[in-house]
């Protein structure tokens, strides 16, 4: 009687036993994960043409074999051997993981979610970005036009004040007056009062200016000089009564870094209105 009952603790005991030492194993998960993320039987989103990598951790399962992926709908979300997902068009696909070890399987899957790329129309090449708008505006007709770009682009804005005012007879053109003597002299850098904050923070840098003898006035000059625009979009207006944009933007782009991208200048007249502005530079952007 003794040694039956010691042979079934016996049995039970290797039951329990064996049955751990299967559980290890059999228990064991694979887990999916994008981008350190962990999508197991959830939902991934991603935008059109957009490539991620699905990572297989098979974890504790000893002598694998083989690991294949397969997509649902090739033509929303394929699926390399390698575990490359690309989005094709907009919709969603299963990416299923089967992985071999020894003479056994475990499965798993992520949704794939496709969005549509969206595209860049209008004025959000510049609206995606952070952009400021520059101008100066000693009498008054450059403002107006800095101000609609500012609104149309969503963009901040910053006057060049100059640290002496500019007075009537300082713009008495063809009298050696302060204006005239600025302009034949290349040399002249005319203070200016303040500065931006953090220009490193812009992306994009539009800038307003009247013509003053068929250029920009020097305190342009001056502002240019003062910082460092390596690797930053920049584009030029300015507002005359008949003078023409002649050289002037040329002479600007020596005063900069060659990293910075320059897009094409503009010449409008006194009392431009704000559909002029948007005109410009929905031309530019489509450039």
């Amino acid at each position: 009687m003794k040694k039956v009952i010691c042979g079934c603790l016996l049995a039970i005991m290797m039951v329990i036993v064996g049955s751990k030492g299967i559980s290890v194993e059999a228990a064991s998960k694979i887990s999916l994960m994008i981008d350190g993320e962990k999508v197991n039987g959830s939902t991934y989103s991603v935008t059109e043409s957009e490539k991620v990598s699905l990572l297989v951790d098979t974890g504790k399962l000893k002598n694998i074999k083989k690991i294949t992926f397969k997509s649902t709908s090739k033509s929303v979300a394929s699926v390399t051997k390698d575990g490359v997902i690309e989005a094709k068009k907009e919709g969603s696909a299963k990416i299923k993981v089967t992985v071999k070890y020894g003479n056994k399987t475990k499965k798993a899957w992520v949704k794939i979610l496709v969005e549509a790329k969206k595209d860049v129309t209008d004025n959000e090449q510049f609206t995606n970005k952070k952009t400021l708008v520059v101008y100066f505006s000693a009498t008054g007709n450059t403002a107006p036009l800095a101000q609609y770009a500012a609104d149309i682009l969503n963009a901040d804005i910053y006057e060049i004040v100059p640290l002496e005012p500019y007075t009537d007879e300082d713009l008495a053109y063809y009298t050696d007056c302060r204006a005239d003597r600025e302009q034949n002299d290349p040399n002249a850098r005319p203070a200016i009062k303040g500065s931006v904050e953090d220009m490193s923070k812009y992306d994009t840098i539009v800038i307003g200016h009247p013509i003053w003898h068929g250029q920009a006035p020097r305190i342009i000059s001056t502002f240019l000089e003062s910082y460092d625009f390596s690797g930053k979009t920049l584009v030029t207006f300015c507002t005359s009564h008949s003078s023409g944009l002649g050289s002037s933007a040329d002479n600007l782009h020596l005063l900069v870094p060659e990293s910075v991208t320059w897009l094409k200048s503009k010449r409008f007249p006194i009392g431009a209105s704000k559909d002029d502005i948007k005109a410009w530079l929905d031309e530019i952007i489509v450039d």
